[in-house]
């Protein structure tokens, strides 16, 4: 039976209950919020963000080749190659958890702490390890759920999975239906009119490219006369054109950019030796190099060049949650259970060593 891409809500209860205690709660708010109209069906979606960011490749058997450009669909977790170097891919793993903390959980907006419900948002097709099908093909898992669970967790909230697109999250999270979104969110000032944040990770690209291959791709120069696989229209085209200027700008030839139409297309270019690398999210790029023997990384390149940019926890502006969803990311840092979901999905080198609330007045 094929699986609805918008099930029931998945919830997980952590061991503080649903429900807050009264001496956690804070004031009512006055007036009806997003959350009260979205639930009445009363409160309509505002403007769609471009996608300055990037979702990462798809999490189906080849380096994804689709990345932003909405072609591929959130696979199962089969990689296509060798099994995942000491990653759970199944449906039942342990589930990573942590206890809560009643001083952090009493900075909560008083709705959301009445509600006991933490309602995360998901990119639903999005890759591995960030969020995607298990091998059992029903169960969504990955880094970015992980990290939403345990920041519920801490909060003494119940956590609830809610499913949605790159094209999508930006108007249901205005509209109220979710409290925050996980989808590979990229900081940028056009988002911080719009949105607060709570950072969690690093962002960074990387090269894809045939094991041994020679050179070290990196940088401008270093791609001089190569081949380059990149998603169409996406942050990191974006990248490699700007790249492309300065190499012709000093009279080197630039790099021819190659696009595919999907992911098997683009493994089997890297693997014919038709291009050179394939750029894209460093996450979903490890994944792939754990599960092949022919592939690697090569350079490191912040998701915002020229400038830097950070993974964050993405909230309606004014929701009042970035500031005690940053102090519950600190707590998680601190007691290491932050550090057990990195290292689970192999991307403890994304870590942050702290986190903090982002607004357009404190970017």
């Amino acid at each position: 039976m094929p699986i609805s891409p918008y099930p029931s809500p998945l919830r997980h209860h952590p061991t503080t209950g649903l429900h807050r205690p009264p001496h956690l709660r804070s004031p009512s708010r006055h007036l009806l919020s997003r959350r009260t109209l979205a639930a009445a069906g009363l409160l309509l979606p505002v403007g769609l963000l471009a996608a300055c960011s990037d979702p990462a490749p798809s999490a189906s058997a080849a380096p994804g080749g689709g990345t932003g450009s909405g072609t591929s669909g959130s696979g199962a977790s089969d990689g296509g190659g060798a099994p995942a170097s000491g990653i759970d891919t199944s449906g039942t793993q342990e589930l990573i958890r942590a206890e809560s903390d009643p001083e952090i959980a009493a900075q909560l907006p008083a709705e959301i702490a009445d509600s006991g419900v933490l309602r995360v948002g998901i990119n639903g097709t999005s890759a591995a390890p960030l969020s995607f099908l298990a091998d059992d093909n029903q169960t969504y898992i990955g880094s970015e759920i992980d990290i939403a669970r345990i920041v519920a967790d801490k909060l003494g909230l119940e956590f609830e999975l809610k499913l949605t697109t790159w094209e999508n999250w930006p108007l249901k999270l205005e509209a109220g239906e979710f409290d925050v979104v996980h989808a590979n969110v990229g900081i940028n000032a056009e988002r911080l009119q719009k949105f607060d944040f709570a950072s969690y990770r690093a962002a960074y690209m990387s090269f894809l490219v045939k094991k041994g291959a020679e050179g070290w791709l990196e940088d401008p120069d270093s791609l001089s006369g190569r081949i380059i696989a990149v998603g169409a229209a996406t942050n990191q085209e974006r990248i490699l054109t700007d790249w492309n200027a300065e190499l012709e700008a000093a009279g080197k030839e630039p790099a021819e950019l190659k696009h595919y139409s999907s992911d098997a297309d683009t493994l089997l270019a890297l693997g014919a030796g038709r291009v050179d690398g394939y750029l894209s999210p460093y996450a979903s790029l490890s994944f792939i190099a754990a599960r092949r023997d022919d592939f690697e990384l090569q350079g490191r390149i912040n998701a915002g060049w020229p400038d830097e940019t950070l993974v964050a926890g993405t909230f309606a502006a004014g929701s009042g949650l970035a500031e005690p969803y940053a102090a519950a990311l600190n707590a998680l840092i601190a007691d290491g259970t932050y550090a057990q979901v990195l290292e689970r999905w192999q991307i403890s080198d994304e870590a942050l060593a702290e986190s903090r609330a982002h607004t357009q007045e404190n970017p």
